[in-house]
């Protein structure tokens, strides 16, 4: 994951408010009317009735009265969303049934929004068979300006960076970045609309100019939005330029340029849900193409990967067990998450040929799985695993079989123990889909990319800690106390690497969750110390890092 804390956005803020006690309002007061549980309102074929929309401010009352002047002037010169955008995602309409399944997932859509944070949609009244319903988010701060700063791996990463994640209030995320981070300088402007026209479709464009190169892609689509859609279609197009570093015991050795073109059109269908089962199928055309070089005034790897041009139609089918929970403090600080519990399985296959344009003939699979398993009512389980893979006439070429789990044990509202563990076991690997494991893919007492290899194996225990406390508003506070453990192995096309078996570190970090603002995002600062190695590594690794979570 690319580092950096994007702390300057946030800090933006605290320069510019005064302190004042974190609160959230609970919607604490009397208590509501008691209609009908959800199960009697669908039996009875209760319809939705009137739809109303609340949006909260960034800042709202606490138990000390009204937020200070500096909190007002932010809620007055924050522009909000406006209300066709919120209209524009939900899953029901005046009129139609009365169903429980389509509210909640119309919440945790919502919760995928940046620019809005803890949606909540209630019964508010019920008459004559009809329904009212309320539809409640609170805004967040959408403008971020800043500079920020990471560290991974032993090594620096820097970003000034000016992003608005809702335009004008339409939902609209648009972004002017610089960064500069150990493989290259990069000038980037980023452009989504997560609902064009007030739709459905969607659109995302990415223009990035680097000191080695530079890069496109657009992607125009209508998903799946929904567990009851019946049909999506998108297309997307990329192309990147720049050079790949090949790194051996965290040193930069060696170095090539890399072209790559992608380009795919689909269209999917679906019979929607039935039975708690969302079966979907999806067919297409892929043009997938890299090209690669020596670079003047880099040092030569050993061999260079591969060219590779595959054109090909694909069919994917894919089927989505209904069976979703809401839970806080897992993997965000004091923001309700989503965990799918159910079953999910896809699998896809590709026929490339001459014929088509590519320049061999193989079939191209990739497969995926996954299933959440509730142990008991403190501890939860989730499994996952994924190939992917061609067979040529040589034989099975490019395969990486992949597996994972994460258990979570918690212990009060303010404790949860997480445990991971992921391995990749590959074969015959394209030489620039090498594996390797470090202080950038979680092995935190190491240098980035310290092992290399043709598989890897990472296992994390961490004790989380989450508190009330709170930064001015703005960030939750949590901790964390950490063990990790993994390696890499195997021949890789590159040249022989430096097997130093089992490598295991200990640490200790601060957590900030962004609450108020649309970074979302939690902010790792950890002090990593290894406990393997040579004495060429330094005792103790700094890491500040910006992650989706804990």
């Amino acid at each position: 994951m690319r580092t950096g804390s994007r702390v300057l956005g946030v800090l933006l803020l605290i320069t510019s408010i005064m302190p004042a006690a974190w609160a959230i309002d609970q919607g604490s007061g009397p208590q509501a009317p008691q209609w009908p549980d959800d199960a009697e309102l669908e039996a009875l074929g209760a319809r939705i009735g009137t739809i109303t929309l609340r949006e909260l401010p960034i800042f709202e009352s606490d138990e000390d009265g009204e937020p200070n002047a500096l909190y007002r002037l932010a809620n007055r010169v924050h522009i909000g969303t406006r209300t066709k955008v919120i209209e524009s995602q939900l899953l029901f309409q005046p009129g139609d049934y009365y169903s429980r399944r389509r509210l909640d997932e119309t919440a945790r859509n919502l919760r995928q929004l940046r620019f809005i944070r803890e949606p909540e949609i209630r019964i508010v009244g019920y008459r004559e068979g009809l329904v009212d319903v309320e539809v409640v988010t609170q805004e967040v701060w959408t403008t971020n300006p800043g500079i920020s700063y990471g560290r991974s791996g032993g090594e620096n990463s820097t970003s000034i960076q000016l992003e608005e994640i809702n335009l004008f209030g339409y939902g609209k995320h648009l972004a002017l970045d610089y960064s500069n981070d150990v493989d290259r300088s990069s000038y980037t402007v980023r452009w989504r609309d997560p609902a064009m026209w007030g739709s459905r479709w969607r659109n995302e464009l990415v223009i990035r100019d680097s000191n080695d190169g530079d890069g496109r892609s657009i992607v125009i689509e209508r998903p799946f939005y929904a567990l009851d859609t019946h049909w999506s279609t998108g297309v997307k197009v990329a192309r990147e330029d720049l050079i790949e570093s090949v790194y051996r015991l965290g040193e930069q050795v060696a170095g090539y340029r890399q072209d790559q073109e992608i380009a795919e059109i689909r269209y999917g269908w679906s019979k929607g849900l039935r039975d708690g089962w969302t079966r979907r199928t999806t067919a297409g055309l892929r043009h997938e193409q890299s090209r690669f070089d020596f670079e003047p005034g880099v040092d030569a790897p050993v061999t260079l990967p591969e060219d590779r041009s595959f054109d090909y139609p694909f069919l994917r089918l894919e089927a989505l067990q209904d069976d979703f929970a809401t839970a806080r403090n897992r993997d965000q600080i004091a923001r309700t998450e989503d965990f799918h519990f159910g079953s999910r399985y896809a699998a896809e296959i590709g026929l490339a040929d001459p014929a088509f344009g590519a320049d061999r003939s193989a079939a191209i699979l990739r497969a995926e799985a996954s299933r959440g398993f509730r142990l008991t009512e403190e501890n939860s389980l989730f499994l996952h695993g994924s190939y992917a893979g061609r067979i040529e006439g040589s034989g099975v070429a490019d395969s990486l079989l992949s597996g994972g789990m994460r258990f979570y044990r918690v212990s009060g509202s303010k404790r949860v123990f997480f445990a991971a563990l992921s391995a990749d076991i590959g074969h015959d690997l394209d030489a620039d889909h090498e594996p390797s494991i470090g202080g950038d893919s979680g092995l935190r007492g190491y240098p980035l990319r310290y092992q290399t290899g043709s598989g890897r194996a990472l296992l994390t225990l961490e004790q989380r800690y989450f508190t009330k406390w709170s930064i001015w508003k703005l960030a939750r506070v949590g901790g964390a106390i950490f063990f990790d453990v993994g390696r890499s192995w195997g021949d890789s096309a590159f040249g022989p690497t430096q097997n130093q078996g089992l490598l295991k570190d200990v640490g200790i970090g601060l957590r900030l969750g962004s609450t108020r603002s649309s970074l979302g995002n939690v902010l790792h600062i950890d002090v990593a110390f290894p406990l393997d190695g040579p004495k060429s590594i330094s005792n103790a690794q700094l890491l500040i890092e910006t992650k989706q979570s804990f």
